[in-house]
């Protein structure tokens, strides 16, 4: 933790008098200590993120109709469910951070505990959208054969679901103490496992979907079950002290908390596929929270502009990339002709979600670190269900766009609420949410708690 601490960009800030040359050294220290969260985070992000890639380049082997069962298993109940969890999962973010921020450490074992309850219960409660997918699709007019093959494949999958649910809440409690590389140690070696596993029960052994399903399935666990022997393993003596009947306090607050967070985040499930963007959300979110739990309110703030600044160069570079290469990429995952064309078509509309999905997710980042959840969560509803799917609707339906207007109503959609996170962003009153922070962690149990589960 100490290189994460050394940074303290309180000393030496005199706003317009700051020389050049100062300000040039704390943009540097910043970036530090970002990359420090944000290199480890984006590769791990990356490396899960390819659990499912993978698995999606070994079924378009299998045919088309395989191919676009997986997809949609993927793209609209996975991605759904894991935005859902990622949401519930990302109060731990502001609370795990600010607590550390504090010095109060001996709470995060209780925090993560309490979001084990809250994650595993609401992956209960999306356990039949995957029973019962299948029929859900055919409701929205997918063709029966796809429609019965994804029904299949969600039901094999459902143990991923669980896998989530165990997952954010670790990602969460180690991120926030800036131990990321052990957690992208352990994504990059089930990535491996996964490629092998993938080539053994879908090409070797002709599985099929049960093959690919089974390889991810084990994939994830792995991932779980190493994250927490490192957790109880004794590495954080203070962090973690064993189960305590302290996670079943204060669940409703907590319960609040993480629902705002679940609207906030899964209304964002593009943001899912930009895994650079996720590493910078997770860097600012720690720096922002830490330093405001801290009481440092212009270290966080300097953290918000040099973390959004180099996502966006990265967004610029992602949005040449895949603008340059929309007629080659589809190839990766199909052979069929039609596909390819269709999917070349969306090429530009893709190059520019890239871009404004690498700032967005950033200011996710600084909403969870400052713990807006709530009013972020109301954005998010406005700009996507009362602006950008109308939008869609009418370009998609009315203007026989199909997916190409549906994707610009989405995108519009998307544009309008980045454009209302960074006016949130300029209009903060650092200072305050400072105050706030050091309120929250005394209402959450910061002081009380602590005393509890110590027993003093």
């Amino acid at each position: 933790m100490g290189e994460v601490h050394a940074l303290n960009p309180e000393v030496g800030f005199e706003g317009p008098c700051m020389g050049l040359k100062s300000l040039r050294r704390k943009i540097l220290e910043e970036s530090k200590v970002t990359w420090y969260i944000a290199g480890p985070a984006i590769l791990a992000s990356v490396f899960q993120f390819s659990i499912g890639f993978v698995t999606v380049v070994f079924v378009g082997r299998l045919g088309s109709t395989e191919l676009a069962a997986v997809s949609i298993v993927q793209n609209v109940i996975e991605d759904f469910a894991f935005g859902v969890l990622l949401g519930m999962g990302s109060a731990l973010e502001t609370l795990c951070g600010q607590a550390v921020g504090a010095g109060q450490f001996n709470m995060l074992g209780i925090y993560m505990q309490r979001s084990w309850i809250i994650t595993c219960v609401t992956a209960m409660v999306l356990s039949p959208f995957y029973i019962f997918s299948s029929p859900v699709l055919k409701l929205f007019h997918q063709s029966d054969d796809i429609s019965e093959m994804a029904g299949k494949y969600s039901v094999l999958v459902i143990p991923q679901l669980f896998a989530y649910a165990i997952n954010f809440p670790l990602q969460k409690f180690l991120q926030s103490q800036s131990k990321v590389m052990v957690m992208t140690a352990i994504s990059g070696v089930s990535l491996m496992v996964h490629i092998l596993l993938s080539w053994v029960f879908v090409t070797k052994l002709n599985y099929g979907l049960a093959g690919a399903a089974a390889a991810g399935n084990i994939s994830w666990w792995i991932i779980n079950l190493a994250q927490i022997i490192y957790v109880v393993s004794g590495f954080f003596p203070e962090a973690w002290t064993g189960l305590s009947w302290l996670a079943f306090h204060s669940l409703a607050a907590f319960v609040k908390l993480s629902l705002a967070s679940a609207i906030m985040l899964c209304m964002n499930l593009e943001l899912c596929t930009l895994m650079v963007a996720l590493g910078f959300n997770a860097a600012v979110s720690v720096r922002v929270s830490n330093e405001l739990g801290a009481g440092r309110p212009k270290a966080a703030k300097f953290s918000v502009i040099v973390n959004v600044a180099a996502s966006a160069m990265f967004g610029i570079l992602f949005m040449v990339i895949i603008f340059s290469t929309r007629n080659d990429f589809p190839k990766l995952f199909t052979t069929d002709p039609t596909v390819m064309t269709a999917t070349s078509k969306l090429g530009t509309l893709l190059a520019f979600t890239m871009f404004l999905n690498s700032i967005q997710p950033v200011l996710s980042g600084v909403a969870v670190g400052a713990g807006w959840q709530t009013l972020i969560a109301f954005v998010n509803v406005g700009c996507y269900y009362l602006f950008g799917l109308p939008i869609g609707a009418v370009l998609g339906y009315k203007f026989n766009l199909g997916a190409k207007g549906i994707w610009s109503g989405m995108l519009l959609g998307g544009l309008l609420q980045t454009l209302i996170l960074i006016f949130i962003t300029i209009r903060t009153n650092w200072e305050k949410e400072a105050s706030q922070a050091e309120d929250r962690i005394q209402t959450w149990g910061g002081i009380t708690e602590a005393r509890e589960s110590t027993g003093c």
